[in-house]
C-alpha cells in the first residue's frame, strides 16, 4: 500500500470518529499578543499543564506510566552568540551602529558571557522544569509512585538529557525514598531513543529546498530592524546578510526565556507583532516540513519514530504482565517528540496541509507540540486491586485502559471511545501496531 493511501485512510477515519477538527481558544497570532515568547517555536519555555485531569473511571486506578520527554530549557547550540556579537562589534568599530544597535550589542554580550562554555547545556530553568514535571507526575498518580516500585529511566547520551533525567529522578526519590530506580544513558538504546532515520533525510531536505526556503525568504523582512540598528544603509545592504542577522537576533531574543538572565532582560521589543508572527511562521513551516506529517516530505517524517513507538508498546505489555508495574521514563529531544506526536495522531496533529500560508490559520502550531521539556505520558489503568492478567485485561477480566497526556494535558487519539480521555489498551495497541505494520509495506 502506498503512503498516500494510508494518509487518506487515516483522514477518513478521523472524520468518521468526529475527531478531525481541533477547537482552540486562541489563534497563534493572538497567542503572541498575549505572550511574545510563544513565537519562540521550539525555544518556548515549558508552560506547564492547563486545567485538571479527568478522574479515573469508576473502579479503576493507575498502575503503570510510560513516558518520553524532551530535555528542559537549554543554551543555544553552536556559534550564534559569537556570530551576532562579532558582526555588531565590527559594525561598531566602523561607527555605523545606532544607539539601539549599541544597546543590542551590549545585550548580546551579556547572553554570550552567560552561555560561555555551556554550548547546548541545560539551564537552571531546564532542571527546574523536570523537577516540577516529576513532582506533578508523582502527585497525579500516587498509586504508581507512592510505594516501593521500580522506575526504569533512560536518556540519550547528550548531557542536557542526562541531567534532565537526573533532576526528575532526584525529585521522585526525594518524595519516596523507597523507589527502586535504575537509570542509564547508552549508545545501546539510541536506535529508539534518538533514531536518526537517515533513509528519510533526503525527503525532508527536498521539502525544505522546494518550498521551505522560499517561504522563509518571503516572510523575512529585515529592512525596518536594520534601519534601527545601523546608521548606514549602504553598510547593512553591502556588508551584512540582513535576513540571516534578523533571524539570529530573533533566535537569541526567544531563548532569553530559558536562562536566568530573563529576570533582567527582554529583547522581544526589537520586533513588531507582525515581524514576530512572520518569523515564527518560518520556523513553524520548517518544523512541519522536516518532522511533521507534510506530504511535501512524503508524509514520512512521523515514521522516523517507529522504533520508539514499538518500544513503548512492547515495554507496556512487558510491564503490564507484572503485578507491580512501575514506570518507564525516557529523556531525549524535540526531534523525537514532534514526529512521535504526529505518528500517534494526537489532537489532529497529523493533518496534511498543502497551503503553507494557511498552516498557522489552521491551528498547526509547533510551540504547542514541543516546547522545552515537552513530554508524552501513557498512563495505564486496571480495576482496583486487580493483578496482572492477559496482555489486554487484568486478573478480573476487566479491560486495561490507557490515556495519553500531551505536555500533561489529556489528548485525543484517532479512535472511538465512550469514556474519553480513556481508551481500551487493546484498541490502542491494535491501531498503532497495524499502522506500523502497514508502513513496512510502503515504498519510498
Amino acid at each position: 500500500m502506498k503512503l498516500k493511501s494510508l494518509v487518506l485512510i487515516s483522514l477518513l477515519a478521523l472524520q468518521a470518529t468526529g475527531l478531525g477538527t481541533i477547537v482552540t481558544a486562541q489563534t497563534c497570532k493572538e497567542d503572541f499578543t498575549r505572550d511574545a515568547y510563544l513565537a519562540g517555536s521550539n525555544y518556548v519555555a515549558y508552560p506547564g499543564p492547563k486545567g485538571t485531569l479527568t478522574p479515573a473511571p469508576k473502579g479503576y486506578e493507575p498502575v503503570y506510566l510510560s513516558h518520553y520527554g524532551r530535555h528542559g530549557s537549554r543554551y543555544h547550540i553552536g556559534s550564534v552568540y559569537g556570530n551576532v556579537y562579532g558582526l555588531l562589534q565590527h559594525a561598531d568599530s566602523a561607527d555605523v551602529l545606532t544607539p539601539t544597535g549599541k544597546t543590542l550589542m551590549k545585550q548580546v554580550r551579556m547572553l554570550k558571557d552567560e552561555a560561555a562554555g555551556r554550548d547546548g547545556e541545560l539551564t537552571e530553568l531546564g532542571a527546574q522544569q523536570h523537577r516540577q514535571i516529576a513532582e506533578r507526575m508523582y502527585r497525579n498518580f500516587p498509586e504508581i509512585f507512592a510505594k516501593k516500585t521500580h522506575i526504569d529511566a533512560k536518556s540519550t547520551i547528550v548531557i542536557r538529557c542526562i541531567l534532565s533525567m537526573e533532576n526528575a529522578l532526584l525529585q521522585l526519590k526525594g518524595m519516596n525514598p523507597q523507589l527502586d530506580i535504575s537509570h542509564d544513558a547508552s549508545h545501546h538504546d539510541m536506535y529508539y531513543m534518538n533514531q536518526n532515520a537517515d533513509d528519510m533525510y533526503k525527503y525532508k531536505k527536498a521539502a525544505v529546498d522546494s518550498v521551505g526556503t522560499a517561504f522563509t525568504e518571503s516572510h523575512t523582512h529585515p529592512e525596518r530592524l536594520m534601519q534601527q540598528l545601523f546608521t548606514s544603509e549602504t553598510y547593512w545592504k553591502d556588508s551584512i546578510d540582513a535576513k540571516a542577522l534578523m533571524q539570529n537576533i530573533f533566535k537569541l531574543a526567544m531563548n532569553v526565556q530559558s536562562s536566568e538572565i530573563r529576570h533582567s532582560l527582554n529583547m522581544t521589543d526589537y520586533f513588531t507583532q507582525e515581524e514576530l508572527y512572520d518569523l515564527w511562521q518560518t520556523k513553524n513551516v520548517f518544523w512541519y516540513l522536516t518532522y511533521g506529517p507534510s506530504s511535501y516530505s512524503r508524509g514520512l517524517q512521523p515514521y522516523s519514530q517507529r522504533n520508539l513507538l514499538s518500544n513503548i508498546i512492547s515495554e507496556a505489555d512487558s510491564c503490564l504482565a507484572l503485578d507491580n508495574c512501575g514506570a518507564t521514563l525516557r529523556y531525549g529531544h524535540d526531534t523525537m517528540v514532534m514526529p512521535l506526536t504526529c505518528l500517534l495522531e494526537l489532537d489532529d496533529t497529523d493533518r496534511d496541509i498543502l497551503d503553507l500560508n494557511t498552516l498557522a490559520e489552521q491551528e498547526w502550531c509547533d510551540y504547542r507540540i514541543f516546547p522545552m521539556a515537552c513530554n508524552l505520558q501513557f498512563v495505564f489503568y486496571r480495576s482496583k486491586g486487580a493483578k496482572a492478567g492477559t496482555a489486554d485485561k487484568d486478573s478480573r477480566g476487566k479491560d486495561i485502559l490507557v490515556k495519553i497526556l500531551r505536555n500533561e494535558n489529556e489528548a485525543r487519539l484517532p479512535l472511538a471511545t465512550d469514556s474519553w480521555p480513556y481508551y481500551k489498551w487493546s484498541d490502542v495497541k491494535a491501531y498503532y501496531t497495524k499502522k506500523l505494520e502497514d508502513f513496512k509495506k510502503v515504498s519510498y
